[in-house]
């Protein structure tokens, strides 16, 4: 977990300057390294979440709006409720506002989950590989990234 650089958002904007796991906690932000999808299961069921989905971000699935969804999905927003993202395949990059308002970013791989609290200002993209299979899921109605 990095400060955020400016450039390409695909890319892993290494600033040097590593975040400590106990700061994101600070920020609200729980990260857990999850093996297996029954180990989300407990933690969806223990947070009381009650939707789910999943989402591939390719250019194979997604076909000619691949760039679009990829830039729509990296413009700053906020959820009025707590969300668990858990990538089933892939990588990519979770944004999230840190208190000085500077971005902090969050490398997911495949077994990574990432619950973000109400009211965090973040965005989502793929890594330089351009492919992230992820299980969306919260407690209320549907919502984008």
């Amino acid at each position: 977990m990095t400060k955020l650089l400016q450039g390409d958002q695909r890319q892993p904007h290494d600033s040097g300057r590593s975040v400590d796991p106990d700061y994101l906690q600070k920020l609200g932000v729980i990260y857990h390294s999850v093996p297996e999808v029954s180990g989300v299961d407990s933690i969806a069921t223990s947070r009381n979440y009650k939707n789910r989905d999943e989402i591939t971000v390719s250019p194979e699935k997604m076909g000619d709006i691949y760039e679009e969804k990829v830039k729509s999905f990296f413009h700053e927003h906020l959820h009025e409720d707590e969300e668990i993202r858990y990538i089933l395949d892939g990588a990519g990059y979770f944004d999230v506002r840190s208190e000085g308002d500077d971005w902090v970013r969050i490398w997911l791989e495949k077994g990574d989950l990432i619950i973000l609290p109400p009211g965090i200002y973040h965005r989502f993209t793929t890594d330089e590989q351009n492919v992230s299979i992820a299980r969306r899921q919260n407690r209320y109605a549907k919502r984008g990234c």
